[in-house]
This record gives structure tokens, sequence and C-alpha cells, in this order.
């Protein structure tokens, strides 16, 4: 291969990695929390449900290993940007 060809199939290869990485951050929240059909330990998924008082939004996150899975932590913090 020329040196301008594999410079291009490693720029095309960064650029579907940051975009796939990209659209999982965005996708990281939902409307109901019924949705999160699992969580992995150290996750964050924000959470649009109303529960939460104005200008904030549920955060759901994997807090802790248990026997049965991984234990979930709620809280709401302060809502950053434009409601989605």
């Amino acid at each position: 291969m020329t040196a301008s060809r594999t410079f291009l199939c490693c720029f095309s290869l960064l650029a579907v990695l940051f975009a796939t990485a990209a659209a999982h951050a965005l996708g990281q929240q939902v409307g109901r929390e019924e949705e999160i059909t699992d969580i992995r330990l150290g996750q964050r998924i924000l959470v649009d449900d109303g529960v939460c008082p104005a200008g904030q939004i549920k955060e759901v996150s994997g807090a802790k290993m248990t026997p049965q899975g991984i234990a979930r932590a709620r809280k709401c913090i302060a809502r950053n940007g434009p409601k989605k």
C-alpha cells in the first residue's frame, strides 16, 4: 500500500470509532427508568421521568456489585443544556 492509502485507511477507521463513541454517549438518556434493562458497574444514565424538581434530571448509576447483580443508585442532578 502507498503511504497516502494507509493514511486514508487509518483516518477512516478513527473517524468511525469517534462517531460510534459519540453516538453511544448521546444515547445515555431515557424517558423512564423501566427502559433501562441492564446497567454496568459505574455506568450513568439520565432518566427524564419528571421525578426531580425543575432544572434537574434523575441520574441512575451502577453503584455496587451484589449477589443479585448490580445495585442502582438514584439522585437528582442539575440539568445541563436544553431538554431533549
